[in-house]
């Protein structure tokens, strides 16, 4: 069974930083790809950033909101994916979910909660 454990969400100051980590209960590699997803209150979920596996291996998109500030790593011993977060603004406030594709399926992590304040 996939397991997604997601940590490093928090409060901070509009123009900070966080970094999320997602570790995996089995290898990365076993996923076409791993991302990042948040839900802000009222809102839809939405895809932050993701990063591909397989002969794409390594590439990676970002939404628009947030490209230039967010950046999606991985480091294969660990089993993890990373999303660091870089001059945050409260419209990054949500809940930031981890996601893992394996074929057709979605893997999803329980979530975390990042909170800017202005």
């Amino acid at each position: 069974q996939v397991q997604l454990v997601e940590s490093g969400g928090g409060l901070v100051q509009a123009g900070g930083s966080l970094r999320l980590s997602c570790a995996t209960s089995g290898s990365i590699f076993s996923f076409t790809s791993m991302g990042w997803y948040r839900q802000a209150p009222g809102k839809q979920r939405e895809l932050v950033a993701r990063i591909l596996n397989g002969v794409s291996g390594g590439l990676t998109n970002y939404a628009d909101s947030v490209k230039g500030r967010f950046t999606i790593s991985r480091d294969n011993a660990k089993n993890t994916v990373y999303l660091q977060m870089s001059s945050l603004k409260p419209e990054d406030t949500a809940v930031y979910y981890c996601n893992a594709l394996k074929g057709f399926v979605d893997y999803w992590g329980q979530g975390t909660q990042v909170t800017v304040s202005s």
